[in-house]
């Protein structure tokens, strides 16, 4: 980065940030989306109290190389923690906003075996079209979760594919939740791109191999935990996560996040063994999650302790 951009403040890195993103091509749909869904559940839930609502992101965003774009940088994320985390925010009765990139593990298709879609059924001898014995109860289950879901409005699914749209569409999520104050919860789990190139500093067309090696200059992406922290939704209770490979430097990282951000829980783990164990961390204390059994999904836990300390929170003044 040159020394003007190093010298502004966080918040003025962002909006130069989105001052020269390309605009998002369906941003009054998603705004209209994202009002009925907050209009539905601004009342209050079964037990009387308002409702909790969380913003789940999941999946990785891509850096675009070419504005017409065939080359990217990705981020590693299958999407699987995100999804699974939906289904038991759903469960723990959370209105949830699943913000998610194009392709990855989607909420309720966790549970189903990672074969191809057309194994899950069969031709009978009429010729119609029948969900094979050995996944009926499975799929049975998961579409008859997915639409109770959707219908009792619990569920809002928002797509991202690039840094770009993931940020702006972020942002949109974080102001229009923020009305529901401590009763708003961020779990960010997606894997967002340190580095990108400028929409202005792109080459339009595919980069052409003719010219010889690739020589490009990649921009810090402008830090948007402490601007959500600081306007976007002051009061929602916020939970992010540090994902490295060398167990040595974990923990450390994962107490500056919580410092420099000014977040509420992160949640730390290795690559290596992240679907079988995380950290939570927070300001007074380190609590180790393991999966239960080899069915289980580790999401379980790590949610029933955020349910925790959310509810804690509230109880603050």
């Amino acid at each position: 980065m040159d020394s003007s951009t190093q010298s502004e403040s966080p918040e003025e890195e962002v909006r130069s940030f989105f001052d020269s993103a390309p605009h998002l091509k369906n941003s009054d749909l998603i705004t209209q989306r994202l009002k009925d869904f907050v209009d539905k559940n601004s009342h209050a839930s079964e037990n009387g109290k308002p409702r909790r609502i969380v913003c789940v992101t999941s999946g990785g965003t891509t850096v675009p190389l070419e504005q017409r774009c065939v080359r990217y940088i990705d981020n590693f994320s299958s999407g699987h923690r995100g999804a699974a985390s939906t289904e038991y925010f759903v469960r723990a009765g959370y209105a949830v906003i699943f913000l998610y990139r194009r392709g990855s593990c989607q909420p309720y298709c966790t549970y189903l075996p990672e074969d191809s879609f057309l194994d899950f059924f069969e031709l009978s001898e009429d010729s119609t079209i029948q969900v094979r014995q050995s996944h009926s109860a499975v799929v049975k289950k998961s579409i008859r979760d997915y639409h109770a879901a959707v219908d009792h409005g619990f569920l809002l699914e928002l797509p991202f594919t690039t840094i770009f749209e993931y940020l702006q569409i972020l942002q949109m999520v974080a102001t229009s939740i923020s009305h529901f104050g401590s009763h708003g919860m961020f779990y960010l789990a997606a894997a967002v791109s340190d580095f990108y190139v400028p929409w202005n500093d792109m080459a339009e067309h595919k980069i052409q191999s003719a010219s010889g090696p690739l020589d490009m200059r990649l921009t810090q992406v402008p830090k948007m935990l402490s601007v959500l922290r600081k306007e976007w939704a002051p009061s929602a209770f916020c939970v992010s996560f540090k994902l490295e490979t060398d167990p040595d430097i974990l923990l450390k990282k994962a107490d500056a996040a919580l410092n420099k951000y000014q977040m509420h829980v992160v949640v730390a783990n290795l690559l290596a063994t992240y679907k079988q164990e995380v950290v939570a961390v927070t300001k007074s204390q380190r609590t180790t999650i393991r999966k239960h059994s080899q069915e289980a999904h580790v999401e379980e836990q790590i949610i029933e302790l955020l349910v925790e300390k959310h509810a804690d929170y509230l109880e603050q003044p």
